[in-house]
């Protein structure tokens, strides 16, 4: 059915990820598929690391958490971004074509006031990529 399936994670926020990682490892196992976790940090030091190395070697141990704890296949994959805030969406289209993946899991939220002028993350990967996209609410 699917070949890839490609998780963006915020790993200061992963906290609340949980249910969007689970559908994703769910999936992964039962279709005996790889799951690429991608993480969008600055080059410059931020809050979760110093450098883009110590940011890669975080979400690496964050992935093989997940590998582990789901008996799944696992890789960590880390975009580096001038302003993360501001490119992330075109991080994310870039890492869906990285990676090969042909399905997104992603955590969202439940629409608000400011989603009917900015358009979402996930609505973006789903209209400049040819991936399937998978909104995780919760």
């Amino acid at each position: 059915m699917y070949k890839k399936i490609m998780v963006p994670v915020d790993l200061g926020h992963a906290d609340k990820l949980r249910r969007s990682l689970d559908v994703a490892a769910d999936l992964a196992r039962r279709y005996a598929i790889p799951v690429a976790y991608v993480g969008v940090t600055a080059a410059t030091p931020g809050p979760l690391a110093h450098t883009p190395a110590e940011f890669g070697r975080k979400l690496e141990a964050f992935a093989r958490g997940e590998a582990e704890r789901h008996g799944i296949t696992a890789e960590a994959v880390t975009m580096v971004s001038h302003d993360p805030t501001t490119d992330v969406d075109d991080a994310l289209i870039d890492a869906v074509h990285r990676c090969g993946s042909d399905l997104v899991v992603m955590a969202t939220h439940v629409p608000g006031m400011i989603d009917r002028v900015w358009p979402s993350n996930g609505g973006r990967l789903a209209t400049h990529t040819d991936a399937s996209v998978f909104l995780v609410r919760g």
